[in-house]
């Protein structure tokens, strides 16, 4: 597989710490840009909590350490923007003022530099503290009391920030200017979390376990994802288990979801991958559920 060349020649450098800055400048390095991240003396705290994933995250990234709180590092950064199209910045906006690197200053220095701002909400609202958890509660996507499975927020803001990033090179081509663009982690979360609002992963919802066809099961020796929404999908699998399915509305009864549990729960791994593949059924069948699940 070849390397993606899309923003190859466009320089980056990153201030961004902890997830979603690592996580955007990843993308970017994968699509061929030249990536610099500048950490603090101590270092990006991922660094030390996640070291596996901080690696992977880093991987192709030149990275360097820069004390912005004096007059060396503050220098060394400098002569880094003056060659740099854009930069990348996870701080709050006062953070970024006290050290000389609000938009508006940068503005005035480099003309041709654009700046992409990760923060954690809008507006007036990026100076509240917050994280991926706050930010995947405000929009419904933390029902219970279990932590979520992913860092929905986080990752979906590092990809809205590389978008950013990519409209930001788009716009410098054509206009020859840096141009400033914010990403919420909030927007992101509210982003991802569309679905919810809607109702359609509710209980209630199509791909919230109320179609018969599309939910988790148990069969012999573990569990199966079972996601055969689309009519003829679900005819198949119908079929398999001894139904007829007359109308779509079957789909969604109480005597369908148990015919379709118990015809699953006989059923080995083994042999519903061998069915899924022979039907042409959309299932993944996983191991029974460990108590950390």
């Amino acid at each position: 597989m070849s390397k993606d060349s899309t923003l190859r020649g466009v320089r980056v450098v990153s201030l961004a710490l902890n997830l979603p800055g690592p996580a955007a400048l990843m993308r970017l390095a994968q699509m061929g840009a030249s990536c610099t991240k500048v950490n603090p003396p101590q270092g990006d705290p991922m660094a030390h909590y996640t070291p596996q994933g901080y690696g992977a995250l880093h991987k192709g990234v030149k990275q360097m350490t820069c004390d912005l709180k004096n007059a060396k590092g503050q220098k060394a950064l400098h002569q880094l923007l003056a060659k740099t199209d854009v930069l990348l910045t996870s701080f709050r906006p006062s953070a970024l003022s006290k050290l000389g690197l609000s938009w508006k200053v940068l503005q005035q220095q480099y003309v041709n530099l654009s700046c992409v701002s990760i923060v954690g909400a809008p507006g007036p609202l990026a100076e509240i503290p917050g994280h991926d958890l706050t930010y995947q509660a405000e929009v419904d996507l933390v029902p219970g009391m279990a932590l979520p499975p992913s860092l929905f927020a986080d990752m979906g803001g590092a990809m809205m920030a590389s978008e950013a990033v990519l409209k930001a090179a788009l716009i410098q081509r054509i206009s020859g200017k840096g141009s400033f663009h914010e990403v919420a982690l909030s927007d992101a979360a509210a982003w991802l979390a569309l679905p919810r609002q809607w109702g359609m992963t509710l209980p209630t919802g199509a791909v919230g376990g109320s179609h018969a066809a599309y939910n988790m099961y148990a069969c012999k020796n573990g569990r199966v994802a079972v996601a055969a929404l689309e009519p003829h999908f679900a005819k198949s699998l119908c079929a398999a288990a001894g139904l007829m399915i007359t109308d779509v509305k079957d789909l969604f009864d109480k005597s369908t979801h148990d015919a379709i549990a118990a015809f699953l729960a006989s059923k080995t791994r083994h042999q519903l991958n061998k069915l899924a593949a022979e039907k042409d059924i959309p299932l993944m069948t996983l191991p029974k559920a460990t108590k950390t699940q």
